[in-house]
Order: C-alpha cells, then structure tokens, then sequence
C-alpha cells in the first residue's frame, strides 16, 4: 500500500519521482591547487533566501616544513564579507543569502617571512546551497521521520526548488522580452524621427538652392 502524501505538501507522481531520483546525487568537492603568493577564486550565482553552507580544508604538499597558510574570504557583489578566515587550514561556514546575487569565494596563498618559495597547497571546497545544504538527518529526529518519509521530504524539497528555479527563469524571460520589446519601440520611433529629420532638411535644402538659383537669376 503506498504511503499518503506528507501533510501540507503536494503528492508526487511515479514519473516526477523518477526524474528526481535521476537529479539527485551526491555533491562533489572541488580540489585545486594554490601556488605560493597566489590568489584564487570561485564565483557562483545563489538565489535569495537560499542555505548555503561549507566545508574547506587547505593541506600542504608532503615533505612540507611549514604548515598550510591561506586566508579565506566570501564576499557577495557588493563586497560585503559574509565570511573571513585568517590562517585557515580546515573548517566550515554558513550563511543565508538576502538577495539573488553572484558570490565569490577567494583564497589568498601566504607566505611566511623568511621562507624560499612555497609549494602548491591543495584546497578541497564542498560548498552546498538549498537542499543540498539541509540537515534531514536532524529533521528526522525532530519530527520522528521514518527513512522513507525523509526521502520524499527532501524529493519534495527538491521539487519545489526546480519549480522556484523555473519561475525564476520564466520570470527573467518575461523582462528579458519587456526590454527588448521596449527597445524595439524607442528604435521605431528614433527611425521615424530620424526620417521626419532628413526629409525636413532635403526640404529645406530645395526651397534655399531654389531661392539661391533665382537670385543668382539661373532659373525663373
């Protein structure tokens, strides 16, 4: 027997589930590597209102006498700083975005004074946002979910999180076409101006080389 709906929130059909089962999966970590003195960054656009949370971890290559040195900054568009970390090595951030905005994640490579050259570091970055980022091991335990019921609350949160995307899409779409609509209609009437313009001025050019010529007594 199939389980009910959960309360408040909309019963998924076998082929939307299916299409969610294939969109979930689990989030990589992204590794790169810091050379010394070196400033790298990762911009990604989150929409507003969303979770975002991270883990970090900066180790130095083997064989390394000093330790991982790098600073950890996460700025929005307008610079504001949502999270700073000086001599970071290993930890984790969160945060809640106000707006739909493009952010940036910056890592500084320091250098020790009194050092040669530093070796690469390697960074790992898991930064999730949205579903992603929801903790449904401890909603379970508060509101006492079985597994199943976890997993279709969280189908169901990833569900509404496409349908906000494709909102937000259709939304975009809708000025996109406003603009250019309204562009379209400023071009018409500056051709129709520009038009009005050289056919004033042809006129007038005729009426003066007229006068001009029957003063000069060329024409009658």
């Amino acid at each position: 027997m199939p389980l009910p709906p959960l309360p408040g929130r909309p019963r998924l059909g076998r082929a939307p589930l299916l299409l969610l089962l294939l969109l979930v999966g689990p989030a990589r970590p992204i590794s790169f590597q810091l050379p010394g003195k070196a400033r790298k960054c990762l911009r990604e656009e989150i929409h507003r209102d969303t979770l975002v949370t991270g883990e970090y971890e900066i180790t130095a290559p083997p064989g390394s006498s000093s330790g991982p040195s790098a600073n950890l900054k996460i700025t929005d568009s307008a610079g504001h700083i949502l999270y700073a970390k000086e001599d970071a090595s290993k930890g984790k951030f969160a945060f809640t975005t106000e707006d739909y905005d493009m952010f940036e994640a910056c890592f500084e490579s320091k250098l020790p004074v009194g050092t040669g050259r530093m070796p690469d570091q390697l960074v790992t970055l898991d930064m999730k946002h949205g579903v992603e980022a929801k903790n449904y091991e401890e909603i379970a335990k508060v509101e006492k979910l079985k597994p199943l019921e976890v997993e279709l609350r969280r189908l169901e949160d990833l569900s509404e999180s496409i349908v906000n995307d494709f909102a937000y899409m259709k939304k975009r779409e809708e000025e996109m076409r406003d603009t250019n609509e309204s562009t379209n209609t400023r071009v018409l009437y500056f051709s129709i101006f520009s038009m009005c313009c050289l056919i004033g001025l042809a006129t007038w050019q005729v009426f003066y080389l007229r006068r001009f010529f029957k003063a000069k007594k060329l024409i009658e």
